[in-house]
């Protein structure tokens, strides 16, 4: 039996969440879902978008399933996500994506994982005005070599058990000399102590203008924490978007999954958000907990209703009249 916190979110948060959970419950999993709230609804309900009860949820069970929670853009408190991580050192976050037969996109063999580092550079929280006026506002970057050691190693035991065959440093050493340049010289050095696996290193801008044109050359991206942020979503867009794009927060002794998107205010209620990046997400912390067979039923099961395109939500087939409700009823279904 695992003890998983249950963070079902904001938005479309409660609606994909207990799609999701009652698939992993079919999956005949042993797991004890402990709810607790966090985001704009705790919020209004308690005056912190992060109850203490929450927190002592994540720190006794250590493993936490979590919708998407929404963010006050340039106001109000800080990014949830971002304090999880830190708090709990969540330091590598894994996005993998990865083309479906039935979603609709310009490339056909897209398979890249991002390992971004989670915990240091400019989402560190340092920044504040430097005039009385607020006209001039500065953010100071924090890059350490035990930081950059450990992201690093992270992404090349990922290849190493996952059967990749290829590493790429995305960095931008050739301005930030100091800050990236530590980065780069670092993946360098960690690089080298794994000949089996090839080793590649792009600037970042010139990255990004390869996985647009050839997307097929990555394998595993690793990189700092604001461009894996960027890169995360750009890889979602090559295969359909973010609702299809699980995460993971992995620590040394705790991790978070979750879906990467946002809590998408505008269709609460509607019965239309498609809940497959929340469902991969439990996928991902299925095997985490080394639940392979359940993991790889599901995963199994979603591969086929996505492919055969009938029972998917609108924004895969706008034909399509099924609902998020009815399309988890029917991975259910396919598990069988």
């Amino acid at each position: 039996m695992y003890n998983v916190t249950l963070i079902k979110g904001d938005g479309i948060g409660p609606s994909i969440m207990e799609v999701a959970v009652k698939i992993i419950n079919a999956a005949s999993t042993k797991i004890n879902w402990e709810e607790a709230e966090a985001g704009m609804d705790a919020y209004n309900k308690y005056g912190t978008a992060l109850p203490d009860e929450t927190l002592a949820s994540i720190e006794k069970n250590r493993i936490a399933f979590k919708g998407p929670l929404t963010t006050p853009v340039g106001k109000g408190f800080r990014s949830i996500n971002v304090a999880l991580r830190q708090r709990y050192d969540l330091y590598a976050n894994v996005r993998p994506a990865k083309t479906w037969k039935g979603a609709q996109t310009r490339y056909d063999n897209v398979d890249i994982v991002i390992v971004r580092e989670n915990t240091e550079g400019l989402y560190v929280g340092l920044e504040h005005y430097l005039t009385k006026e607020k006209d001039i506002a500065e953010s100071l970057a924090v890059v350490t070599r035990k930081g950059s050691e450990r992201i690093v190693e992270y992404a090349f035991n990922y290849a190493k058990e996952n059967r990749r065959k290829k590493v790429t440093v995305c960095h931008k050493a050739n301005i930030l000399k100091y800050t990236s340049g530590l980065f780069l010289d670092v993946a360098r050095e960690v690089a080298a102590r794994y000949p089996e696996i090839e080793f590649d290193e792009k600037i970042i801008d010139a990255s990004c203008m390869h996985l647009v044109m050839n997307p097929e050359q990555f394998d595993v991206i690793v990189t700092t924490n604001m461009f894996g942020d960027i890169l995360s979503d750009l890889t979602a867009g090559l295969v359909g978007g973010l609702g299809l794009i699980p995460g993971a927060n992995i620590g040394d002794s705790a991790a978070l999954f979750e879906a990467v998107h946002g809590s998408a205010p505008d269709i609460t209620g509607k019965n239309i958000a498609n809940p497959t990046a929340v469902i991969m997400a439990g996928v991902m912390m299925l095997n985490h907990l080394g639940e392979t067979v359940a993991a790889t039923k599901i995963q199994r099961a979603v591969e086929k209703i996505i492919d055969e395109g009938q029972f998917v939500t609108p924004d895969l087939n706008p034909n399509s009249k099924t609902g998020t409700i009815e399309m988890g009823e029917a991975i259910i279904a396919a598990m069988q």
